[in-house]
């Protein structure tokens, strides 16, 4: 039996060319035409105002970090229910992670928690929009410029999500993005970095390219260019740029592929959802998310392994999620914890994520929904 795998990139046709066209290009370390082309796809996209490519999702939050200048004796608060690179880029600093818990309805940064755990060290949040589900961004940006606090949004789920008609990453100082090969859109490995704040562009560019001032000097604005600020390598090359360009010139047909895999779910399994116990993903009203992932609550940790152990014996590829920061051997080391973190304890042991990519056909669904439709929970 054929595995339906949890997530595959979607080849749009273009790739191969724009690689090709790259190659015959005399750039291939970055900032050529479409490095240029991607990044004003983006900018536009999401009425940002100005975008840098990076490297990773993780090195974009890194350059905001630094940008930030956060460093030793900050704190920058964190939802426990993420991946790694949120906090390790607030490490790197020497600044520390303050893990805050979620909210059970969309596993979002509880903004009480986080009014909770503001000390006078704390200098920036950085809010995660799990799944493409925007955080509750009214009562955070209130709350964020009522303490003189930076906001980060890790959008690495949220590519063509919005809030209220906004665009997510375009409500705090920056927005990161990611291009891992999980995510909607992918060129293997790869980010952005999303400056809303214009006074901030100079040094941004200045801290990617190695701290040198060379995209200044590329534009003629400076004669030589030479080590001005801290930084790092966080330019991908033009290889890169090439295949994250093939894939947003296909951008709606990706998105369309993948909400209508997300709809099938919503749809055809709400009924067992509700006769056994298991809670579906749910969207709150004024958002609009982009099809990124769709998870079921179990009602319990053994519901989850079971339901992941009858999957998988259907060659269906269903994994759990985020294991909480807070509890994990780093967090304890360079993070702290004021509070307990209850929902994010209890969501990492019952959630399952289901597959979600454009490569999968009405037949591979059919059987998903058929697999997930004869499970039967043992505590629902």
């Amino acid at each position: 039996m054929r595995q339906i795998s949890f997530s595959t990139p979607y080849r749009t046709g273009l790739e191969e060319p724009y690689i090709a066209e790259a190659l015959k290009s005399s750039v291939w370390h970055g900032d050529g035409e479409f490095t240029k082309r991607a990044s004003d796809f983006l900018t536009e996209l999401t009425g940002a105002t100005s975008t840098l490519l990076t490297t990773s999702g993780t090195h974009a939050l890194e350059l905001a970090a630094v940008a930030l200048g956060l460093g030793p004796g900050d704190e920058v608060i964190v939802p426990t229910f993420t991946f790694p690179s949120t906090a390790t880029a607030i490490a790197l600093r020497g600044a520390t992670p303050v893990f805050v818990d979620v909210l059970p309805e969309t596993l979002n940064l509880d903004i009480d928690a986080t009014a909770a755990a503001l000390t006078d060290r704390t200098r920036a949040i950085f809010v995660v929009h799990y799944g493409g589900v925007a955080a509750d961004l009214d009562r955070l940006t209130e709350l964020a410029a009522a303490n003189d606090v930076a906001i980060v949004e890790d959008n690495a789920h949220g590519l063509g999500a919005y809030y209220d008609g906004q665009h997510l990453g375009t409500f705090g100082t920056f927005g990161a993005q990611s291009w891992h090969d999980t995510k909607n859109f992918t060129c293997g490995e790869g980010g952005a970095l999303l400056i809303n704040d214009a006074s901030l562009l100079s040094r941004a560019e200045i801290i990617r390219e190695k701290g040198t001032n060379r995209s200044q000097f590329l534009r003629g604005q400076v004669d030589k260019y030479t080590w001005v600020d801290q930084g790092s390598s966080y330019l991908p090359s033009e290889l890169q740029a090439a295949v994250l360009m093939a894939q947003f010139e296909h951008y709606s047909e990706i998105q369309g592929k993948r909400h209508a895999v997300w709809d099938r779910y919503a749809t055809d399994l709400k009924a067992w959802a509700a006769d056994h116990g298991v809670s579906l993903m749910t969207v709150p009203e004024r958002r609009q998310h982009p099809a990124h992932l769709y998870y079921l609550l179990l009602p319990t940790h053994e519901d989850q392994q079971a339901f992941i152990a009858s999957l998988a014996a259907e060659s269906i590829v269903a994994p759990f999620h985020y294991q909480p920061l807070h509890a994990s051997p780093a967090g304890k080391a360079l993070g702290r914890t004021p509070f307990p973190c209850d929902v994010a304890d209890d969501r990492a042991h019952r959630l399952v994520r289901l597959p979600l990519h454009a490569n999968l056909t009405e037949s591979d669904l059919d059987r998903v929904v058929s697999a997930i439709s004869s499970f039967v929970p043992i505590h629902g």
